[in-house]
């Protein structure tokens, strides 16, 4: 059980001005997409009173400070009912982000939940802040957009949790207020968060849509809502976290390279989420007893950064969505034989290829993520949340780093979390969340598909 000890709202300063903020097409797609929920848990000995008496009231103190430059989140998304004016981001004085502080249990085990060992998805749930609901104003529905929950684990840990809508920004833009927050409460003060070159760009005229892609995206939207189910509790789900060092990377790489030696691109990231699409699609035979249709169409699709890949690029910290969607396909019976990995690597290297790095092919089909993701959600898709280029392990709030990162949402939408490994330079964390005969199915799948080759010998203990 988790303890409630306080509910309060937090907003800037109140000399903080008010904001408004177009919707623009990129950020159209997540209007109806379920809340993105991440926590971040810290191993620090804290008493109740120290918790109380000091930590809570810096985090507060930092946290209206932080929003100060990133007002926004402190605001709602208007969305009108009436009409067919777009919904809009707004921040008026008084505007205010819920902020949750609890205590965790004896039944909670801090370093059972830290570890990478398959644990029930539900006992997450104590520590992840709820949105505020949703209300109706003047014939607009004024939806909250970001949400924080403080838990102490006494004398073991804490943990921070954050949920936003993600209408209001992609990865790039939350873990850049998260690393914000987390500077100003450590060096007590925005100094050194001024001092780095990373304050957020709104100006959303940056982001040029000569095609009308908003106006588009806004008549789909009654028809092809990109919406998530709610999700079900209990989910019946176990989370665990798998990692490829970087010789286990540099090993699938060199046999991609070997076996497709024409395929342009063999990132780490085409390797990794080739070599996952495939184990998860083997799972799959293996717990339905390989009654899934052969032939049938297996999807993998994820969502890219395209500030630098617009022409002309958006600035770096431009603070929003600026996602291209993606995807590829094969089908189940290919995936799951010998040349499963050697498929996926080469599917997914040449979409970024000839797509992801082609500033003239990035948004080419656009008009079509709408209809076409919408529809893709009821078949059989593989995805990916958050990125390699996120290093979710720096962030310090005078803790020192996390012990542990998890990405809840993927218990609702099925995709595999990507960040950088805490313990090993150059190694890839992958999060899943899945049923458990199929987390019972994945892991032998995955360590034995490492060490299948004499040539890429694994330590399962190491990535397990």
């Amino acid at each position: 059980m988790v303890t409630l000890l306080e509910h309060c709202r937090i907003g800037p300063p109140s000399a903080a001005a008010e904001v408004s903020l177009p919707v623009t097409f990129f950020d159209m797609i997540w209007l109806y997409f379920h809340p993105i929920q991440r926590l971040l848990f810290y191993e620090f000995s804290c008493s109740n009173s120290h918790f109380l008496e000091t930590i809570v009231p810096n985090l507060k103190a930092s946290l209206s400070l932080t929003l100060k430059h990133f007002t926004p989140l402190a605001g709602n998304l208007v969305h009108p009912l009436i009409g067919s004016s777009k919904p809009v981001f707004q921040y008026k004085p008084g505007d205010s982000v819920s902020l949750t502080t609890a205590e965790a249990n004896e039944a909670f085990d801090f370093n059972y939940l830290t570890g990478n060992q398959p644990r029930d998805s539900d006992d997450f749930y104590g520590f992840v802040p709820e949105l505020p609901p949703e209300k109706i104003e003047l014939d607009s529905k004024i939806i909250p957009l970001l949400a924080l929950q403080v838990t102490l684990f006494p004398n073991a840990g804490i943990c921070i949790g954050f949920t936003n809508h993600h209408s209001i920004g992609d990865a790039s833009s939350i873990v850049g207020f998260i690393k914000a927050w987390s500077s100003v409460t450590k060096f007590v003060g925005d100094e050194q968060f001024l001092s780095g070159n990373s304050l957020p760009f709104y100006d959303r005229s940056v982001i040029k849509d000569p095609s009308g892609l908003a106006t588009k995206f806004w008549n789909q939207m009654s028809i092809f809502k990109i919406e998530s189910l709610p999700l079900n509790f209990p989910t019946n789900k176990v989370r665990a976290t798998y990692i490829l060092l970087e010789s286990d990377i540099k090993k699938l790489k060199d046999l991609v390279i070997f076996k497709r030696p024409t395929l342009v691109h063999a990132s780490s990231f085409t390797v990794t989420t080739a070599y996952v699409w495939t184990c998860l699609v083997k799972a799959t035979a293996a717990t339905t007893g390989d009654e899934t249709d052969g032939e049938g169409t297996e999807y993998f699709a994820f969502a890219v950064d395209a500030r630098r890949r617009l022409n002309p690029p958006a600035p770096p910290t431009y603070f929003g969505n600026c996602l291209g969607l993606v995807y590829t396909e094969s089908t189940h019976e290919q995936l799951k034989g010998n040349d499963g990995f050697l498929i996926a690597a080469e599917l997914i290297g040449e979409l970024i290829s000839k797509k992801v790095n082609n500033k003239e092919e990035i948004l080419k089909d656009a008009e079509n993520w709408i209809s076409y993701f919408g529809e893709l959600l009821n078949e059989r898709i593989s995805g990916v949340a958050g990125s390699p280029k996120f290093d979710l392990y720096d962030i310090d709030y005078g803790w020192g780093n996390p012990k542990k990162f998890e990405s809840v949402s993927i218990d609702g939408d099925g995709s595999m979390s990507l960040c950088k490994s805490r313990e090993f330079e150059g190694g890839l964390e992958i999060g899943l969340s899945l049923s458990k005969p199929k987390m019972d199915a994945f892991a032998p799948i995955f360590f034995g598909g490492l060490h299948a080759d004499d040539s890429m010998p694994i330590n399962p203990k190491e990535n397990f």
